[in-house]
């Protein structure tokens, strides 16, 4: 039983220390398959890219139209100067091709632009788990290790601001007829469960500064089977005077290697005004660019003393090659 508890305790030390006060992760860490925005950032010197393609169809019950509707939706990510702050490029382009069936002969016709195109950046405000890290397990009882506990139920909390540019005039997707330049805001909160569930909350404040505000909300839960494989479900509520609906949305997704994800996913709505229904492919890849030496800074003075122990250790650390260097270059081994 000893020996057990020896052997568990190194291996908990050794997984801690490879994770302890630090955002990036090993594995990309991307917000598809679903629409959310998770609370952590994708870690510094980390370049990530996400993208879907959506085709479906809108049927509006009232108009009597028809439309099938095609769908490009792309994100780029960026860590940059703190582990806890990412920026980011997020946007949507839609074509639909409508069919008017009001008259005793179909009408058709084509349109296509930018539904979204948002630059922001987002910041964790409060990360619980790099405290519980830092406290260590129970190495006394497995159970209370593996259970759900109250603190489980503290989430990490962001806030996200941004600005969307929509850069052409009487666009059918935007409220606004002419170009316009308005702000957006998100408070995320991410609760990650033992089993592998992580559960994702985003508020957000959009287009408020227009004629026409939008809020909402979205909720998803996310449920890693294994390392590779993962299945999420998805609600989301958007409320204005422009577009208002319900939707559902389920799907999963698959991970290629560290650094590459693919995933499929279905959207539905819950009215008729219109009903839509779409599938979407994805993908998400990142380039890994982070450095060893990089963790998230902790405050106070707890931070300032590990900060300036790091940079002793690190200094030693240089003065110790530097000397194995002079003696490498010696060539008869011994000190110049």
């Amino acid at each position: 039983m000893m020996n057990n508890r020896i052997v568990y305790f190194f291996l908990v030390a050794f997984v801690a220390t490879t994770t302890l006060s630090a955002q990036y992760t090993e594995i990309l860490n991307a917000n598809r398959p679903g629409s959310s925005q998770g609370a952590f950032s994708v870690g510094t010197n980390i370049l990530q890219f996400e993208s879907g393609l959506s085709i479906g169809k809108e049927e509006h019950r009232l108009l009597f139209t028809e439309a099938n509707t095609f769908s490009w939706d792309y994100a780029i990510r960026y860590g940059v100067l703190k582990e806890e702050l990412e920026v980011s490029l997020m946007g949507n382009f839609q074509s639909n091709k409508v069919t008017d069936t009001r008259g005793a002969n179909n009408f058709e016709r084509n349109f296509a632009n930018f539904k979204s195109n948002t630059l922001g950046a987002k910041y964790l405000l409060y990360d619980p788990y790099r405290n519980r890290e830092a406290k260590g397990p129970n190495l006394y009882s497995w159970k209370a290790n593996n259970r759900i506990q109250w603190a489980d139920l503290i989430p990490a909390i962001s806030v996200y601001a941004g600005a969307n540019f929509d850069i052409t005039e009487d666009n059918p997707f935007t409220p606004e007829a002419e170009k316009s330049i308005s702000p957006k805001f998100v408070v995320s909160t991410q609760n990650n469960f033992i089993g592998g569930f992580v559960f994702v909350t985003n508020i957000i404040v959009n287009r408020v500064t227009t004629d026409n505000p939008e809020y909402g909300y979205i909720l998803t839960l996310t449920h890693a089977t294994n390392r590779y494989f993962s299945i999420f479900l998805e609600n989301q509520g958007i409320k204005s005077d422009f577009y208002a609906d319900q939707l559902l949305r389920g799907g999963v997704a698959v991970l290629i290697n560290k650094d590459l994800q693919v995933d499929l996913s279905g959207t539905l709505n819950f009215k008729d005004t219109p009903s839509l229904w779409r599938a979407r492919l994805g993908v998400a890849y990142r380039f890994d660019m982070h450095r060893e030496d990089e963790f998230i800074e902790e405050k106070g003075k707890s931070g300032r003393d590990k900060r300036k122990k790091y940079k002793e250790q690190k200094k030693e650390k240089n003065e110790r090659n530097k000397r194995k260097d002079l003696l490498e270059d010696d060539g008869d081994g011994s000190q110049l």
